[in-house]
Protein backbone atom coordinates (compact mmCIF):
# COMPACT_ATOMS: atom_id res chain seq x y z
CA UNK A 1 0.00 0.00 0.00
CA UNK A 2 2.84 2.33 0.64
CA UNK A 3 4.33 1.86 -2.94
CA UNK A 4 0.53 2.73 -4.00
CA UNK A 5 0.43 6.16 -2.03
CA UNK A 6 3.82 7.56 -3.03
CA UNK A 7 2.83 6.63 -6.48
CA UNK A 8 -0.09 8.90 -6.32
CA UNK A 9 1.54 11.38 -4.56
CA UNK A 10 4.02 11.44 -7.21
CA UNK A 11 1.60 11.72 -10.12
CA UNK A 12 0.03 14.89 -8.02
CA UNK A 13 3.29 16.55 -7.50
CA UNK A 14 4.18 16.25 -11.48
CA UNK A 15 0.46 17.72 -12.39
CA UNK A 16 0.90 20.37 -9.89
CA UNK A 17 4.44 21.42 -11.22
CA UNK A 18 3.44 20.67 -14.98
CA UNK A 19 0.13 22.30 -14.67
CA UNK A 20 1.83 25.25 -12.80
CA UNK A 21 4.37 25.77 -15.38
CA UNK A 22 1.60 25.89 -18.21
CA UNK A 23 -0.39 28.56 -16.64
CA UNK A 24 2.70 30.40 -16.31
CA UNK A 25 4.18 30.08 -19.99
CA UNK A 26 1.29 29.81 -22.00
CA UNK A 27 0.28 32.91 -24.19
CA UNK A 28 -3.46 31.74 -24.08
CA UNK A 29 -5.15 33.48 -21.42
CA UNK A 30 -8.35 30.62 -21.31
CA UNK A 31 -5.92 27.91 -21.35
CA UNK A 32 -3.80 29.09 -18.37
CA UNK A 33 -7.18 29.83 -16.04
CA UNK A 34 -8.15 26.35 -17.20
CA UNK A 35 -4.87 24.84 -15.75
CA UNK A 36 -4.70 27.07 -13.07
CA UNK A 37 -7.86 25.03 -12.25
CA UNK A 38 -5.90 21.61 -12.69
CA UNK A 39 -2.90 22.83 -10.50
CA UNK A 40 -5.45 23.94 -7.33
CA UNK A 41 -7.20 20.68 -7.58
CA UNK A 42 -3.69 19.06 -7.42
CA UNK A 43 -2.25 21.19 -4.72
CA UNK A 44 -5.66 19.90 -2.71
CA UNK A 45 -4.83 16.88 -3.26
CA UNK A 46 -1.53 17.33 -2.04
CA UNK A 47 -3.07 18.91 1.04
CA UNK A 48 -5.14 15.56 1.92
CA UNK A 49 -1.78 13.96 1.81
CA UNK A 50 -0.36 16.02 4.21
CA UNK A 51 -3.30 15.23 6.31
CA UNK A 52 -4.43 18.76 5.97
CA UNK A 53 -8.19 18.26 5.44
CA UNK A 54 -9.46 21.37 6.26
CA UNK A 55 -6.56 22.83 4.37
CA UNK A 56 -7.90 21.33 1.18
CA UNK A 57 -10.84 22.13 1.76
CA UNK A 58 -10.43 25.65 2.01
CA UNK A 59 -8.51 25.18 -1.00
CA UNK A 60 -11.00 24.17 -3.34
CA UNK A 61 -13.94 26.06 -1.33
CA UNK A 62 -12.09 29.64 -1.86
CA UNK A 63 -9.58 28.98 -4.66
CA UNK A 64 -11.14 27.26 -7.07
CA UNK A 65 -14.91 28.02 -6.09
CA UNK A 66 -14.14 31.37 -5.75
CA UNK A 67 -11.23 32.81 -7.38
CA UNK A 68 -10.91 30.87 -10.27
CA UNK A 69 -14.70 32.03 -11.24
CA UNK A 70 -14.07 35.13 -10.63
CA UNK A 71 -10.96 35.12 -13.12
CA UNK A 72 -12.84 32.90 -15.54
CA UNK A 73 -15.72 36.29 -15.36
CA UNK A 74 -13.09 38.99 -15.55
CA UNK A 75 -11.99 36.59 -18.30
CA UNK A 76 -15.09 36.39 -20.39
CA UNK A 77 -16.59 39.87 -19.51
CA UNK A 78 -13.03 41.50 -20.90
CA UNK A 79 -13.69 43.95 -23.66
CA UNK A 80 -12.37 42.56 -27.48
CA UNK A 81 -10.11 45.33 -27.53
CA UNK A 82 -8.75 44.90 -23.90
CA UNK A 83 -8.09 41.44 -24.79
CA UNK A 84 -6.47 42.32 -28.46
CA UNK A 85 -3.93 45.07 -26.44
CA UNK A 86 -2.91 41.60 -24.49
CA UNK A 87 -1.69 40.27 -27.62
CA UNK A 88 0.91 43.09 -28.76
CA UNK A 89 2.71 42.15 -25.83
CA UNK A 90 6.61 40.64 -26.31
CA UNK A 91 6.19 37.18 -26.45
CA UNK A 92 10.06 36.33 -26.37
CA UNK A 93 10.48 33.50 -23.95
CA UNK A 94 14.21 35.60 -22.33
CA UNK A 95 13.38 39.38 -22.97
CA UNK A 96 15.04 42.31 -21.49
CA UNK A 97 12.22 42.71 -18.75
CA UNK A 98 11.90 39.21 -17.86
CA UNK A 99 15.80 38.80 -17.10
CA UNK A 100 15.33 39.94 -13.56
CA UNK A 101 12.49 37.74 -12.51
CA UNK A 102 13.77 34.34 -14.47
CA UNK A 103 16.90 34.97 -12.66
CA UNK A 104 14.97 35.11 -9.25
CA UNK A 105 12.96 32.12 -9.83
CA UNK A 106 16.29 30.22 -11.20
CA UNK A 107 18.03 31.52 -7.63
CA UNK A 108 14.96 30.32 -5.34
CA UNK A 109 14.66 26.54 -7.90
CA UNK A 110 18.53 26.32 -6.15
CA UNK A 111 17.95 27.08 -2.81
CA UNK A 112 14.91 24.49 -2.60
CA UNK A 113 16.81 21.91 -4.38
CA UNK A 114 19.94 22.60 -2.31
CA UNK A 115 17.70 22.42 1.19
CA UNK A 116 15.85 19.16 -0.45
CA UNK A 117 19.12 17.32 -0.73
CA UNK A 118 20.70 18.60 2.71
CA UNK A 119 17.75 17.75 5.23
CA UNK A 120 17.07 14.46 6.19
CA UNK A 121 12.84 14.70 6.55
CA UNK A 122 12.70 11.54 8.71
CA UNK A 123 15.41 13.18 11.57
CA UNK A 124 13.96 16.53 12.07
CA UNK A 125 13.64 17.61 15.46
CA UNK A 126 9.90 18.16 15.75
CA UNK A 127 8.66 14.94 13.89
CA UNK A 128 11.32 12.96 16.05
CA UNK A 129 9.97 14.41 19.60
CA UNK A 130 6.07 14.11 17.58
CA UNK A 131 6.78 9.74 17.03
CA UNK A 132 8.60 9.65 20.60
CA UNK A 133 5.39 11.26 22.30
CA UNK A 134 2.96 9.23 19.93
CA UNK A 135 1.46 12.88 18.98
CA UNK A 136 0.79 11.57 15.58
CA UNK A 137 -2.07 12.41 13.85
CA UNK A 138 -2.91 9.37 11.07
CA UNK A 139 -6.23 9.83 8.58
CA UNK A 140 -9.62 8.85 10.20
CA UNK A 141 -13.20 9.49 8.88
CA UNK A 142 -13.70 11.85 12.24
CA UNK A 143 -11.54 14.47 10.84
CA UNK A 144 -13.59 15.24 7.84
CA UNK A 145 -16.74 14.58 9.65
CA UNK A 146 -16.03 17.45 12.37
CA UNK A 147 -14.86 19.65 9.58
CA UNK A 148 -18.41 19.28 7.55
CA UNK A 149 -20.42 19.59 11.14
CA UNK A 150 -18.24 22.74 12.20
CA UNK A 151 -18.56 24.70 9.19
CA UNK A 152 -22.09 23.77 9.10
CA UNK A 153 -23.07 24.46 12.17
CA UNK A 154 -20.41 26.94 14.18
CA UNK A 155 -18.65 28.33 11.20
CA UNK A 156 -22.29 28.72 8.92
CA UNK A 157 -22.43 33.12 9.56
CA UNK A 158 -18.97 33.37 8.33
CA UNK A 159 -19.15 30.30 5.42
CA UNK A 160 -22.21 32.19 4.26
CA UNK A 161 -20.36 35.93 4.40
CA UNK A 162 -17.79 35.00 2.53
CA UNK A 163 -20.49 33.74 -0.19
CA UNK A 164 -21.57 37.04 -0.47
CA UNK A 165 -18.55 38.95 -0.45
CA UNK A 166 -17.71 36.83 -3.52
CA UNK A 167 -21.49 37.62 -5.13
CA UNK A 168 -20.75 40.66 -4.61
CA UNK A 169 -17.29 41.12 -5.91
CA UNK A 170 -19.27 38.79 -9.06
CA UNK A 171 -21.63 41.50 -9.58
CA UNK A 172 -18.91 44.82 -9.23
CA UNK A 173 -16.71 42.96 -12.04
CA UNK A 174 -20.24 42.68 -14.71
CA UNK A 175 -20.63 46.26 -13.63
CA UNK A 176 -17.44 47.41 -14.30
CA UNK A 177 -17.18 45.51 -17.77
CA UNK A 178 -20.84 46.59 -18.62
CA UNK A 179 -20.38 48.72 -21.66
CA UNK A 180 -22.14 52.33 -21.55
CA UNK A 181 -23.99 52.73 -24.50
CA UNK A 182 -23.09 55.65 -26.90
CA UNK A 183 -25.36 58.27 -27.94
Amino acid sequence: MRLMEQLIFYILAFIAVASGIYVVSSQHLIRSVFMFFVTLIAVAGLYVFALADFIALTQIVIYVGGVLVLLLFVFMLSSKNTLDNLDGLQKEVLSANRIPGTFICLAFLGIIIYSIFQVDFNQLNWIVLARESGNVKSVSEENITNIGVNLMSKYLLPFELVSIFLMMTLIGAANLARKEPTK
